[in-house]
């Protein structure tokens, strides 16, 4: 294909965001651009004293049943379809009367915010645009021809052109932007058709589209060779896609991912009942605790493995107050996410410059559905979002010894924390913090050993007399499949321990906790996480 120049002498606009249609509008329209338009947009053009066409006049055709038909005639696509270089095409053109159209701008119904606002089934529907989607997918499969514009970001690239090349655009920004038009449309389809799916209650439909929204390039992937960007999807869940970020510097892949799991974690510890923080590192919680205060539960959760938590995310489930923000600027963080700060708390994060802020207004609902997703090998994994809580779980006491109240709050603490930890997890937990944290480990024992060892290493850098692990709690995410990770958790000091059970060895790891006196409930629910 050659390297041509495309004059704009005809435009259709039609968009449902007007931010920039009047000043864009006027622009062409000095540029000597006749414009077309429909409906509002065409209300709103002429009203800014501008000469605009409705499509009406230019098809012979009334928009009709409630707009739902309005562009859609040969006078529109023909004008858009047409190759301008094709003497059969020019020939249809003048037989028909259609006139070329050299520029498209549209952006579509907002289904994605009719649906983000709860709007009813009917509603929904009807902002599912038609005509908008043919009419950019025509203009972009004919970009050797005519332009088309899907955003009003666009439109000072658009402009720049024209200026520079005598009203004319070029054939490079036409591709760039016939490439973002059918991503646009490949990104409203895929919202419609997981809108549809969730309603009817499809779990595996025949096809899985996923689209997002660029939030940004980043400078690199987990790793510096590897490239990577940031979108956001239709799906409104508080957290690292709708934060605001209040200051520092850009975030990493690496920040975004651990930032996200830390959100998602400290959303389990319902901020009405109670502060808590989250210390994450690689992905995995690090440290883990309620308090009386956001200033205490940092403590707490930074006391179980300060080593770790250098360079870490802190996540809260309240907002962010003075005292908090004074604790852990104390050490090296990455990253503070939380639902609001205040703005004494603000100004004392200030004064460390590379440390990210971030706001997210609210807490993701840990018991809301969803999906989540994962690549493999030619390949796409879509499981629902693990969204059981333990609050909601029937435990089963199957030990001779029935736990205290004191460990059963540190039991369902500790398993609330196991949710989000790689597995094999093993969590000790004493006094609402955890005290041991083993994660990803190929065994369970070898999960067990490290948490223990951590919790060792912990007391020797405070100087305590023992373990925080003498007394504690132990969670585990999945079955014991032997007993021998139960006896190392025992003889780190577990006086109670939670786990789904289902082992077919459940009776000899239940008398491996008989015979040490030990408490032990099955919730029934496993809480794998890879």
């Amino acid at each position: 294909m050659t390297d041509h120049s495309r004059p704009i002498t005809r435009a259709l606009l039609s968009v449902s965001d007007k931010t920039g249609l009047i000043e864009f509008a006027r622009a062409l329209a000095a540029h000597g651009v006749e414009l077309v338009s429909t409906g509002g947009t065409a209300k709103a053009i002429a009203a800014a004293g501008l000469k605009v066409s409705d499509v009406s006049d230019l098809t012979g055709f009334p928009e009709m049943m409630d707009g739902r038909v309005k562009t859609l005639h040969p006078r529109v696509h023909g004008g858009l379809l047409a190759i301008r270089g094709n003497a059969e095409h020019v020939q249809s053109m003048k037989q028909h009367g259609i006139k070329p159209i050299d520029l498209l701008v549209v952006n579509l119904y907002p289904f994605e915010a009719t649906v983000e606002k709860g709007a009813s089934y009917e509603d929904c529907i009807e902002n599912i645009d038609i005509g908008g989607p043919a009419m950019i997918r025509a203009a972009a499969k004919n970009h050797d021809d005519v332009a088309v514009v899907v955003e009003a970001s666009d439109y000072q690239s658009v402009l720049d052109e024209l200026a520079t090349n005598k009203g004319a655009t070029t054939i490079g920004l036409r591709r760039r932007l016939a490439a973002k038009a059918y991503a646009r449309t490949g990104a409203y389809d895929a919202a419609i058709s997981n809108w549809f799916a969730a309603q009817l209650k499809i779990e595996a439909p025949d096809f899985r589209s996923i689209g997002g929204k660029l939030v940004e390039a980043l400078r690199y992937g987990e790793n510096p060779h590897q490239s990577a960007a940031f979108y956001r999807t239709p799906e409104l869940r508080p957290g690292v896609a709708s934060a605001r970020q209040v200051q520092g510097k850009q975030l990493s892949y690496n920040n975004l991912n651990d930032t996200d799991a830390a959100y998602e974690c400290i959303a389990e510890f319902d901020a009405r009942r109670t502060p808590a923080c989250v210390i994450v590192k690689h992905a995995n919680p690090c440290g883990v605790a309620e308090g009386s205060d956001l200033v205490e539960a940092y403590r707490k959760a930074l006391a179980c493995d300060s080593t770790s938590a250098f360079g870490g995310i802190v996540a809260l489930n309240r907002t962010l107050d003075a005292e908090a923000a004074r604790a852990i600027t104390e050490i090296f963080t990455e990253v503070i996410i939380a639902p609001d700060a205040t703005d004494e708390a603000i100004a004392i994060v200030a004064a460390k410059k590379n440390l990210r802020l971030l706001l997210a207004g609210s807490l993701p609902d840990p018991r809301a559905p969803g999906l989540t997703y994962k690549t493999v090998a030619g390949g796409l994994l879509v499981q629902s979002r693990d969204n059981a809580v333990v609050d909601d779980m029937t435990l089963r006491a199957v030990t001779k010894r029935q736990p205290t109240e004191a460990e059963l709050r540190d039991l369902k603490f500790a398993f609330r924390v196991a949710k989000h930890i790689k597995s094999n997890t093993i969590v000790y937990a004493k006094n609402l913090a955890t005290v041991g944290i083993g994660a990803g480990q190929m065994s369970r024992i070898d999960s067990a050993r490290i948490a223990a060892r951590k919790a060792q290493d912990a007391a020797l850098e405070m100087k305590l007399a023992e373990p925080m692990t003498k007394g504690s709690v132990v969670a585990s995410d999945a079955f014991f499949p032997f007993a021998d990770g139960l006896l190392v958790a025992i003889e780190a000091g577990a006086t109670a321990v939670i786990q789904p059970g289902g082992s077919v060895r459940d009776d000899e790891v239940i008398k491996a906790a008989d015979d040490a006196g030990i408490a032990m409930v099955f919730t029934g629910v496993r809480h794998f996480k890879h």
